[in-house]
Parts: C-alpha cells; sequence; structure tokens
C-alpha cells in the first residue's frame, strides 16, 4: 500500500541536509548508532557546530556520560556527508579502544597510526600516511613527531581525546601541545576533557585557543582581564565568551535517563614465600644499581617499570624477560654494538609496551654513541650476565606462586559478593603478562571452573581461541556480523563466548580497550596497574551504561611490600578508583593528565627508597603533592564559570529527548515504508516486527548478503538493517531517481485507525498536490521539502495537509485528466512562492544571529588586544610620573641626571608602544575586515530548485 509516490517523497525525506542547530542534521547518525544515545549526548553533537561559523567547541561532561559517544556522532555525521579526512588524536592506551567503538558502535572503519605502519604506508608509496580514505587514530607523542604531515591534509574534522593534555599550550615550552594547535590550526576540531579547568585560569585560556583564537585577546589582556577575576563583571563576561565554545554536562543532571550501579572494593591480601621475597630482593637490588648495561640510559626509566611490573606478575612473568635481557648482552658483547633495547623483544609478554612506550618517550633523550669496550668493561658486561641467568634460575625454580595460590579464594569472595547483588556468575582477571595468564588459566583448569575459561589479549593463538573463532565464523557466515576484520571478528567471538558460555575471562591489557562487558559484574585486579586512567578503563568495561549490577573489584595487595601498600592506599584512598558509584572524580583524573608523570613518581620512589622510613616519607610528599593539585577554590571557580543551573539543564535535555525521539521515529518509519516497497518482490516482511527475509539480491552487481534482516539494538541473530546498510543506500538512491508515470493517488482515511484531524475536511475530495526541493546555499547547505496542493472546488491544500497525506496508505489509479488546470496549478505556484520566501526569510534572521555573534566575539578579540595595549601605556605613564617625583626629589646632581635619563628612555619606550598601538589597531581591524569579508562571501545564497513530483490525490 505505499506507492512509488510515496518512496520518492520518502527519499528525500531520508537525505535532505539539515540545519546545524536541527536533529535532523544528525538524523542519519543517531538512526545507525548501536548504542542508546541519550539527550545531553544529542544535545552536545549539536552544540559543537550549531553555528555555521563554529570553528569546533569543547565538550567537558563529567567522566561517564560518553564524550567519546557524543564525537562519535559528529564523524559519523562528517562521514554521512562524505566529508571523510577526519583525524582522531588520543592517548597512546585510547587508541584501540576508539577504533573498536567506532567500527561496533558507528560502523566507522578507521586505522591506528603508529610508526610501523606509518612506515608500512611510506614503503607501499604513500608520500603521505595520514592522508587516506579511513578515520586515522594517532596518539599525542605521534601527532607530534609527524605535525608536518598532519598540517599537509584539508582536515574535515579533528577530535582531540583527553584534551586537558594541551591546557598549558600558552607555555612556549610545551612542546607537545603547540606542535599539536599549530598542525591543526585551520581545521573545525572538538576537544574532549573533564576537565578543561584545573589549575589555573590560563589552562582555560589554552585551551580555548586550541579551538578558536578569536574568543580572546592574546595572553596579556587575558592576564589582566581574567586571571584574578576580581569583580562579578569580570566573571559574567568570562562565562559569556566561554558559553558558545564550551558545554558541560553533570552527572546529577542526567540521572532521569543515564542509571548508574555501584562499585564494591575487596582486597585479597598475600604473603610472598622466603625464595619469592628473595628474588624480588635481588632484582629490585639490581634495578637500582647506578649502571646497567643491559638498559640503555634512554629507556632505563621505562624498562625498570615493566620488569618490575613483571616480578610484581608471576615468577613466570619475569623469568622470561631476565633471559631475553642476558642473551640481548651477550649479543652486545660479542658484538661490540651499543645497547639498542627493541622492548617487544625483551618484555615480549608485556604486551602494552609500544604504547608505554610511546607515551614515555623522550624524544629529546642523548643517543649512545658507537665505540669498543674497554677490557674492564667487558669484564662489568659478563658479571652482569652471569647475575641475569641466576635470578632467571632462581624465579624457574620457583613453580608456585603465593599470589595464584590466593586466586581461588579471592574468586570465591568475589562471586559471593557479586551474586548477593543480583549478577551472573561472570569474572574478569587483568592480568598484564601473558606468561602469567598462562599460568592462571592452567591453575583454574584444575578447579571447578575447567573448561569454563576463556583466554583475552592481543594475539590469541592459543587452540581454545582459534576453536571459538571458527565456530563464530560459521555461526554468522553470510552475515554482517563478519566483518572481515580477523582482529575484530576475533575480539567479538571471545567476547561473545564469555556472556553466553564461559565464567571466566582472564585477560591481559588489551581487554581494557574497546570491548563492552556489562553483563559481567565482578573484575579482578590480578596485577594492578600503577597508572590511576588505567585502572579506570578496566573497571570501565564492566562498570558502564548498562551495567544492571553493582560491579565488585577485588585487588590483590602483596602484605610484606610497604611500597605496594602505600601504593594501593593512595588509588583507594586518593583516587577513589574502587568504591562509590562514578569511580576517580574528574579533579584527579584531570590532575594526573596521562598517569605517566604519576608512575614516574611511583618508579621513582620504588628505585631510591630502601627502608620502610625512606618509604613512608617519600609517598607522604606524593600524596601532599597530589592535594595541592586539587584546589578546593579552583574547583568551585570552575563551577561557577562551566556548569549551568540544573533546572536550565533539566528543561533543556527533556525538549532534546522529545525532539530527537520524534524524528527518529519518523526517520525509521520512512525508512521502513520505503524498504517495504522497493524489496515487495525480493524478501518476505514479518508485520509484527521491523525485520524481513531477503530471498534475492536485487543489486546482483554488489556483495549483499541474503537471509534475516533486522533492525535495532543488539541485533546477532540477523544482518542489521539500518540507514547506512549498503542495501539501504541503494534502496534510497533508486527511490530518489525514479521516474513516475503520472496516476492518481487514492489515500485511504476511512477505516485507516488513525484520526488526523487536518484531514477530515479533505475526505471525500480529489485534487492536485506537488512536491518541490529547495536547495539553499548560504553559510551553508540546506534542503527544505516545499508541499502545494489545491482540490477540485478551489480549496487550497496546505503544506501540512500535503505531507499528512502520505502517512496514509495508497493505491494508484491511472486517470484521463492527469494535470491540473492553469487556475490551480498558479494557486500551488503561489503556495510555493510563498513558502520558498518564508523558508529565505528564515534563514536571512538567523544567518543575521550568526553573523551579529561572530561579530560580537570579533568585536570582544579586538577590544582585548587593544585594552592590553593601552594598559602597557597606562604602565609606563605610572613609571614616568613615579620617575618624575623622585627625580625632584633627588638632592644631588648625578642623581637627578640619572633620573632623567630614565625619564628619557621610558618616554622613548612610550612612543614606540604608542606607534604600536596605532599599529596593532590597524592590524586587528584590518583582521577583522577580512574575517567580515569571508563571511559576506559565505553569505551569498544560491538557490536550485527541483521538481519531485506532481500527482492528483483523492481521499476516501
Amino acid at each position: 500500500m505505499t506507492s512509488a509516490y510515496h518512496a520518492k517523497y520518502f527519499a528525500y525525506e531520508l537525505t535532505k541536509r539539515c540545519p546545524s542547530d536541527s536533529v535532523g542534521k544528525l538524523a542519519a547518525s543517531l538512526a545507525d548508532a548501536q548504542v542508546d544515545l541519550n539527550p545531553h549526548q544529542i544535545d552536545a553533537a549539536l552544540f559543537a557546530f550549531r553555528s555555521p561559523l563554529s570553528k569546533g567547541a569543547i565538550l567537558a561532561d563529567e567522566v561517564g556520560l560518553g564524550k567519546t559517544i557524543e564525537a562519535a556522532i559528529l564523524l559519523s555525521q562528517k562521514w554521512a556527508e562524505r566529508k571523510r579526512k577526519l583525524l582522531i588524536i588520543v592517548p597512546a592506551n585510547l587508541r584501540k579502544q576508539w577504533n573498536q567503538e567506532l567500527a561496533d558502535k558507528f560502523f566507522l572503519p578507521s586505522a591506528i597510526l603508529e610508526t610501523r605502519t606509518f612506515n608500512e604506508q611510506i614503503k607501499q608509496g604513500n608520500l603521505n600516511p595520514f592522508n587516506r580514505d579511513e578515520i586515522v587514530i594517532c596518539s599525542y607523542h605521534f601527532a607530534r613527531n609527524k605535525d608536518a604531515y598532519i598540517r599537509q591534509v584539508n582536515w574535515n574534522l579533528v577530535v582531540i581525546d583527553e584534551a586537558h593534555r594541551l591546557r598549558n599550550v600558552y607555555k612556549p615550552s610545551n612542546r607537545i601541545a603547540n606542535a599539536i594547535k599549530n598542525a591543526v590550526a585551520p581545521f573545525p576540531k572538538v576537544l574532549l576533557t573533564a576537565t578543561p579547568l584545573q589549575n589555573s585560569m590560563l589552562e582555560l585560556f589554552g585551551l580555548v585557543s586550541v579551538v578558536d583564537e578569536y574568543t580572546f585577546g592574546d595572553l596579556k589582556s587575558f592576564k589582566a582581564q581574567f586571571s584574578t577575576l576580581s569583580s562579578e563583571k569580570d566573571f559574567a563576561d568570562l562565562k559569556a565568551r566561554l558559553r558558545p565554545v564550551c558545554q558541560r554536562t553533570l552527572r546529577r543532571q542526567v540521572l532521569e535517563y543515564v542509571p548508574y550501579t555501584n562499585r564494591k572494593a575487596i582486597v585479597q591480601e598475600f604473603f610472598p614465600t622466603d625464595e619469592e621475597q628473595k628474588l624480588y630482593d635481588l632484582v629490585s637490588d639490581y634495578l637500582q644499581r647506578q649502571n646497567l648495561f643491559a638498559l640503555p640510559a634512554s629507556q632505563r626509566q621505562l624498562m625498570t617499570l615493566i620488569l618490575r611490573k613483571l616480578l610484581a606478575s608471576s615468577t613466570f612473568a619475569i623469568s622470561g624477560t631476565l633471559g631475553a635481557l642476558s642473551v640481548k648482552l651477550e649479543t652486545i658483547a660479542r658484538d661490540q654494538a651499543p645497547p639498542e633495547l627493541k622492548l617487544e623483544e625483551v618484555a615480549s609478554d608485556y604486551e602494552t609496551v609500544d604504547e608505554a612506550e610511546d607515551e614515555w618517550r623522550d624524544d629529546d633523550a642523548a643517543q649512545k654513541s658507537e665505540r669498543a669496550y674497554t677490557a674492564d668493561e667487558l669484564n662489568q658486561m659478563e658479571a652482569e650476565i652471569i647475575d641475569l641467568k641466576k635470578f632467571q634460575a632462581l624465579a624457574q625454580s620457583i613453580v608456585k606462586n603465593s599470589k595464584g595460590e590466593v586466586l581461588l579464594a579471592a574468586l570465591k569472595r568475589g562471586f559471593a559478593a557479586a551474586t548477593g547483588k543480583g549478577a551472573q556468575q561472570k569474572a574478569i582477571i587483568f592480568t598484564e603478562s601473558t606468561r602469567t595468564q598462562e599460568y592462571l588459566r592452567g591453575l583454574l583448569e584444575q578447579t571447578e571452573y575447567a573448561g569454563r575459561i576463556v583466554l583475552f589479549n592481543g594475539s590469541n593463538t592459543d587452540a581454545k581461541s582459534k576453536e571459538i573463532y571458527r565456530s563464530w565464523l560459521k555461526r554468522h557466515e553470510g552475515t554482517d556480523r563478519v566483518t572481515g576484520s580477523p582482529s575484530a571478528d576475533m575480539r567479538a567471538a571471545l567476547v561473545d563466548y564469555f556472556r553466553d558460555e564461559a565464567m571466566i575471562m582472564i585477560a591481559t591489557e588489551a581487554a581494557a580497550e574497546g570491548i563492552n562487558l556489562q553483563f559481567c559484574s565482578l573484575v579482578l585486579n590480578y596485577d594492578l596497574p600503577w597508572n590511576p586512567q588505567r585502572i579506570e578503563q578496566r573497571i570501565g568495561r564492566c562498570h558502564r551504561y548498562g551495567q544492571k549490577c553493582d560491579v565488585v573489584v577485588v585487588n590483590f595487595l602483596n602484605k610484606a611490600n610497604a611500597a605496594d601498600q602505600r601504593v594501593y592506599q593512595l588509588l583507594d584512598e586518593k583516587f577513589k578508583l574502587f568504591d562509590g558509584v562514578f569511580g576517580a572524580s574528574d579533579e584527579v583524573l584531570g590532575a594526573i593528565e596521562s598517569g605517566v608523570d604519576f608512575e614516574k613518581r611511583i618508579i621513582d620512589i620504588y628505585q631510591t627508597c630502601r627502608s620502610p622510613e625512606q618509604i613512608e616519607f617519600n609517598f607522604n610528599a606524593l600524596q601532599k603533592d597530589l592535594e595541592q593539585q586539587i584546589d578546593e577554590q579552583m574547583q568551585q571557580t570552575r563551577r561557577k564559570l562551566l556548569e549551568n543551573f540544573d533546572e536550565e539543564v533539566h528543561e533543556k535535555l527533556r525538549l532534546k529527548n522529545r525532539e530527537s525521539s520524534d524524528y527518529l521515529g519518523k526517520f525509521d518509519n520512512w525508512l521502513w515504508q520505503l524498504t517495504q516497497y522497493y524489496l515487495r518482490d525480493c524478501a518476505e516482511f514479518e508485520k509484527s516486527r521491523k525485520s524481513f527475509l531477503l530471498t534475492k539480491n536485487p543489486f546482483p552487481e554488489e556483495h549483499i548478503n541474503a537471509g534475516p534482516y533486522r533492525s535495532g539494538r543488539n541485533v546477532e541473530d540477523a544482518n542489521l538493517y539500518r540507514i547506512g546498510h549498503p542495501l539501504a543506500q541503494r534502496i534510497v538512491e533508486e527511490c530518489k531517481s525514479m521516474i513516475l508515470r503520472p496516476a492518481q493517488l487514492i489515500f485511504k482515511y476511512t477505516g485507516a485507525g488513525k484520526n488526523i484531524s487536518i484531514l477530515e475536511p479533505l475526505t471525500g475530495k480529489s485534487g492536485w498536490l506537488c512536491i518541490r526541493n529547495l536547495t539553499v546555499s548560504s553559510f551553508e547547505i540546506e534542503d527544505w521539502l516545499l508541499f502545494a496542493g489545491v482540490a477540485t472546488d478551489g480549496t487550497e491544500v496546505d503544506a501540512e495537509q500535503c505531507q499528512r497525506m502520505f502517512s496514509l496508505n495508497a493505491v494508484e489509479s491511472p486517470q484521463l485528466s492527469l494535470n491540473p488546470d492553469k487556475a490551480s496549478r498558479a494557486r500551488m505556484e503561489s503556495q510555493l512562492a510563498l513558502q520558498e520566501q518564508a523558508v529565505l526569510t528564515r534563514l536571512s534572521e538567523k544567518n543575521a544571529q550568526f553573523f551579529e555573534l561572530e561579530m560580537e566575539k570579533l568585536e570582544g578579540w579586538a577590544g582585548d588586544l587593544k585594552e592590553g595595549l593601552e594598559h602597557e601605556l597606562k604602565e609606563i605613564d605610572r613609571e614616568i610620573k613615579e620617575a618624575k617625583r623622585e627625580a625632584q626629589l633627588a638632592s644631588s646632581l648625578e642623581s637627578k641626571v640619572g633620573f632623567h635619563k630614565r625619564i628619557k628612555e621610558l618616554e622613548a619606550r612610550r612612543a614606540e608602544k604608542r606607534r604600536g598601538l596605532f599599529e596593532a589597531q590597524d592590524a586587528v581591524d584590518t583582521r577583522k575586515d577580512s574575517l567580515l569579508s569571508e563571511i559576506e562571501a559565505r553569505l551569498q545564497q544560491g538557490l536550485v530548485k527541483e521538481e519531485i513530483f506532481s500527482v492528483q490525490w483523492k481521499i476516501e
């Protein structure tokens, strides 16, 4: 009962380009997303480019509210618009998570660029590996090192995650921040951070300047005006300046839409055996030696961290690395080569080694020059090799680990606590070593959990993982669940197996990135990272949106190690990672930025402290520094500047929720009616739910899976049907380009079960209607569908009545008289002309508002710069006045001459500054005029009109 006319109209609705501030702009992205989108996320995505003149935004929602989703909506929209030069700059440990979430939730292809993949692309002939057809993801350090390549790509959007790392960009000494800022300066960008303001108002200046250089003047004028915020007027002015560029939503404001569960911490204590303690002491003493041949100076700090983490993990983990180090050192001694240490060779089971190397890299570290070793050095090297082999032998002799022996008890305690809260019996155990992972699997296979264990790591080459993968591929053969990417499909297979069959997943850090385990409520940190953000990332796999139960977190603690105990105390009491509803606070995570500096402080304590008293003293100092970084007064300033009143936010979110639900309901309905029409001979549709069985491929030249299709969330037993699916895309294109034969549409209102009051006066009548697409090019390109209609009795049918007719079923009936008479045609043309004028007037008014806001911003920027220069002049005037007064009071001729000489110098400086002020004012005005001209050029409207169809209608 859907006609070709319905289908063509719906195709235009599905593809029309909407204004920046309309939910319709994001409709395709929102409809495709495989995640429950909350109104604050939609609002944030719209905020980022609400004005077509916007250069971007800072999205500063509190931790846990889905800033990644907000940015992904924008990336998805750009992708849908065929604007596909997209760059994401993130901390190294978040690269895989972004890559996976874009693929799983938004069907967006992305590539991680790092040194290895970059060099491979260069060898393949791609002279700029950043210039590609996928979304590019890279780390901060990599972006800094390759900034020249980034500049050469005309990016449609740049997303910068954990953007508080750039907040000190106003300092010339911050090389990474300045390199990234300059590389992406011309392009639209979105910055994501829960802590845009931590310790100084200048950080806010720095972050905002990355998005838009014209929000504030220069650093001097900002300091003069806003650094102290001594008056309410300054506060109000700063808040007004920030409002168009920064948006922040709080967790308490979205409780209506986002339910949160709690966290509960359990500590599993253990005491090492004498042999384990001996190994720890020997390796610890070795790492504290002043000179080590096995570890180059430039890598020593990172390698020390890795060795200490493996030592704490298990004897099996440290054993392999000690052996690899001794072999490496033997090679160095034999070849007389400087110690070039490839971390992935000597720490092959520490999977995050490449990310750690990226985060810890010191680009300015001196490289050791090649030289021959002296006989004495070779003797020392030989002694070091003997020590390493001795340590390895001791490690290999220890077959039982105290920590492993208490694992079963920890699991039972954890399960009791989790199931007592209504959770399933599912647990994920995190370790930092693949060797430890194998050891734990062996332990648990001898218990009641045998056969119900699955491993998850970066490679998953074990026999059981391969079997799970093959079975998963077979089960989903011929569906879109199979992406064709072996790594992505392996991850999906293992997560599905854990959810449906296994009880325990033993995972390395690879599982802390980009997988969602809301069905699991027990997390065991067998090895506890020292980086709080890594811990938050781990727990966040389970404690996230969609989790229905409280999450239990079990942490293992060595009671014989004073430093381990103090680290845990800091993570628990100061970072509050393990208890409560939200985990670590924004203030704390923001204070430590990437967490690497915190790790460096920890490793420094382990390396330099040899007594419990030293450990206590240094940890107290670290704790005090941390408390100073989290300044209560600055927290209050941030709240006052960046937060809106709850009631204001609640009302706005309710409105956004209704608006997006209504539009997406229509969008979904249009797609399904269109699909039913086009596939009527190629598919069998289920009436009860939106699903169909594709029996014949209507586009044989394209690979489109046969079999079942269904729309919605979490579709696993069918192909997921959505607007972005290749099948839907082709159907929309075909329907949009249909050439329709003349016909009469008979709309069925009586007995339709719908109450459409505006159509009731037209029941039993007939007439003509037409639809026209109006494309307006100005600040942005917008499509408007214009409707006009007339009844045969001369009554005009308004646009809403014409539009609502297509919510009714209809049948086509060829008629003899299909063209309206001249009078009816003239009336419809008049209606279309009036609608066109209304659209243009509305756009003109809206563009005038955008223009005013932009000019207001430029006036403020120009005023800041001029005020800064005038402030300097006033300061010189004050100095001249003071010098003259002192000259009058001077008693000796020599002093008077000295003061007058000083006055002359100051007056010369003042004259120079005055000339500078006039020149600067001219430069500011020139820049303002230039921007004005740019805006005026974009204001020129272009109009394109396209007739979609005219049809005779009748309502029965």
